[in-house]
């Protein structure tokens, strides 16, 4: 049973639009789309100051992948939505007309390299060091159960977290897409959004915007009407089915094909990745797990920093290796 009075729900009950100006950071994993110019052009409108570093090209399913000893040539072609074009240098100002160059960046690499531009360079640049808080996304797409594992958008905020920086991942709809950068459903998305940050402005006062150590992954519904705030958990109840296939053109799954007929593409003969819409029904101790809840709500996880246990889990271990540990110790 949720709790009667949630963290989120005492977070969310003060709606005071009298919000300090904080910097941030907002990046992504698909590069420059109508969910972050909209997002932009909200958190600017509530009075914060942007740095958007996203990455050149769709970088969705990198993860946390960084090009380590590897430095960034001249882009080979256009960055998506003409970002910046072919022969631009590996990173830097977006080249759009319509778009602020002072507040545009791309990366020719991966999402979590593009956060750390945004961090490293232009935040000190811009501030002189970190920013209040880092926003990944939103992106075009809910990231929810185990998929979360290889999302940029979620390594982002959890490589933020790490760094001691308040973090929070942002996923929509696949309906949020939009070439021309003017999706209706990004400004909604993007107005819901500044609405959460607004909120934890609220109680933060001159402190920081979360604790230190802790993230959120927020994913919206695909119709935000009537969406409700609630604070859910990663669980264990998976959206997606996912599964390796030894021959695609054999085993994808009507959404892969419909995937790869929207970018022209002919599945293949070969081994590959097939995933596809969960089917089966949550179980009972599932309903609070964000795979279930973001049908319908905007489902809010906290996430810890990495992989840190819990102090209960810590606690068990030492219980477990008890004799082995305290051999160790002699």
């Amino acid at each position: 049973m949720r709790k009667s009075l949630s963290l989120l729900t005492a977070v969310l009950m003060f709606t005071s639009t009298q919000v300090q100006a904080r910097n941030i950071v907002l990046t992504n994993d698909d590069g420059l789309t109508s969910n972050v110019v909209a997002l932009y052009h909200a958190l600017k409108e509530a009075g914060h100051d942007v740095i958007v570093s996203v990455p050149c090209t769709n970088q969705s399913g990198m993860g946390a992948a960084l090009s380590i000893g590897r430095p960034l040539a001249p882009l080979e072609q256009s960055c998506l939505n003409d970002a910046a074009q072919a022969g631009d240098p590996g990173a830097g100002p977006m080249t759009r007309d319509d778009l602020p160059a002072d507040d545009f960046y791309y990366v020719n690499s991966t999402p979590v390299m593009s956060l750390l531009y945004g961090l490293d360079v232009l935040g000190m640049e811009r501030w002189g060091g970190e920013p209040d808080l880092v926003l990944s996304g939103p992106n075009e797409g809910q990231n929810v159960g185990a998929i979360i594992l290889s999302s940029g958008t979620v390594s982002n905020a959890q490589f933020a977290a790490v760094r001691g920086l308040p973090a929070i991942a942002l996923s929509a709809g696949a309906n949020s897409e939009g070439a021309d950068l003017a999706n209706p459903v990004s400004v909604q998305v993007a107005q819901r959004a500044v609405e959460l940050v607004t909120a934890l402005d609220n109680k933060a006062g001159d402190g920081a915007l979360l604790p230190r150590g802790l993230a959120l992954n927020v994913n919206f519904p695909d119709d935000l009407a009537g969406a409700q705030w609630r604070q859910t958990q990663i669980g264990t109840y998976n959206a997606y089915a996912i599964g390796f296939s030894d021959n695609m053109a054999e085993t994808a799954s009507p959404t892969m094909r419909a995937m790869a007929e929207a970018r022209g593409i002919q599945v293949p003969p070969l081994p590959g990745l097939n995933f596809e819409m969960n089917e089966t029904s949550p179980t009972a101790d599932q309903q609070n797990d964000e795979s279930v809840v973001y049908r319908q709500h905007i489902a809010v996880s906290p996430m810890q920093a990495g992989y840190a246990a819990s102090p209960a889990g810590a606690a068990t271990v030492d219980w477990q290796l008890s004799k082995l540990l305290s051999d160790s110790a002699d």
